[in-house]
């Protein structure tokens, strides 16, 4: 007992050192805790002041998630199946709210449009929408028509005048020197006209004159004042299921990778039964379905 007693009998230094030491640990545990509590305090604001940062970091990790799961190519916002728009990043939600869009025969003719009406965040619609692919006709329309318009009102009222002592032609049997005599059709647009006629074999619909490169909507709507399609041409149409892809890109509105597109989903898919799983394939022309549709056939 003595033995044990020894080993807790401390001189006057001892007492004042062991004194000083438990003084010194007690210290550093408050400071500890100090310091713990107003650095949570700080990592707080950080992340309440650095929203702008969050969103950035957002948009870095669609990118990777659209990087890893496809390869994006221009396409029409309009046309997203559900696979599409899962793989792009979107919710359920907004695959239904723009299905929902598209059941009542409308259509979103910008990125504007396409989030007014899906809802998809800032920055998922920063990187998805420069693959966004609107036809041209939509994108001309949506551009000030004042340019057009004259500086005097009397001289719009003389044009209208002069147009309308014109009997409506076939836009079909139309020449390039007929053509010219519409305001804001030229030589190189008359020709061009006239080339992508034949190309056609001829216009089935007036608005396949909307389709010619370069030619303006108010000149078309100009034009079809003038020239409209009086007699259609016979024209042989394509089977969609037999045909090769080179027979298949003789259309003008398919491309060469297209065609082959087609031709790879029938290998893989069997007999195309609808028109609609057309969609389905990479870079097709969806927005002008109704015109391809007059040449070919199930």
């Amino acid at each position: 007992m003595k033995n044990f007693k020894s080993h807790f009998r401390f001189n006057k230094q001892e007492r004042s050192g062991v004194f000083y030491l438990l003084f010194i640990i007690v210290l550093l545990q408050v400071a500890y805790f100090v310091l713990r509590s107003s650095g949570a305090t700080e990592v707080d604001n950080s992340f309440i002041e650095n929203d702008d940062l969050q969103t950035q970091m957002d948009s870095l990790k669609a990118r990777v998630q659209l990087k890893d799961s496809i390869k994006l190519y221009p396409f029409n916002p309009n046309y997203i199946t559900d696979y599409k728009g899962y793989t792009l990043g979107m919710s359920i939600e907004e695959i239904d709210r723009l299905h929902s869009f598209r059941k009542d025969g409308k259509f979103a003719n910008s990125a504007d449009d396409f989030q007014e009406v899906t809802q998809v965040s800032d920055s998922l619609l920063q990187v998805i929408s420069p693959y966004f692919k609107f036809p041209e006709w939509t994108q001309k329309k949506s551009k000030s028509t004042s340019s057009y318009k004259t500086s005097s009102k009397e001289q719009d009222r003389g044009s209208r005048k002069a147009e309308s002592k014109f009997t409506v032609s076939d836009l079909n049997s139309a020449t390039i020197e007929e053509l010219r005599e519409i305001n804001g059709i030229g030589e190189k647009l008359s020709a061009r006209i006239v080339k992508f006629r034949d190309r056609l074999g001829g216009f089935l619909v007036n608005e396949q004159l909307y389709d010619v490169y370069g030619l303006e909507p108010e000149v078309v709507e100009r034009t079809l004042k003038r020239f409209q399609v009086l007699k259609k041409p016979v024209i042989e149409k394509i089977n969609i299921n037999t045909a090769s892809a080179k027979n298949l890109s003789k259309l003008v509105y398919l491309q060469k990778d297209v065609s082959e597109g087609i031709v790879n989903y029938r290998s893989d898919n069997g007999t195309i039964l609808s028109f609609d799983e057309l969609s389905k394939i990479e870079n097709f022309p969806f927005e002008k379905i109704d015109r391809i549709k007059l040449y070919l056939t199930l």
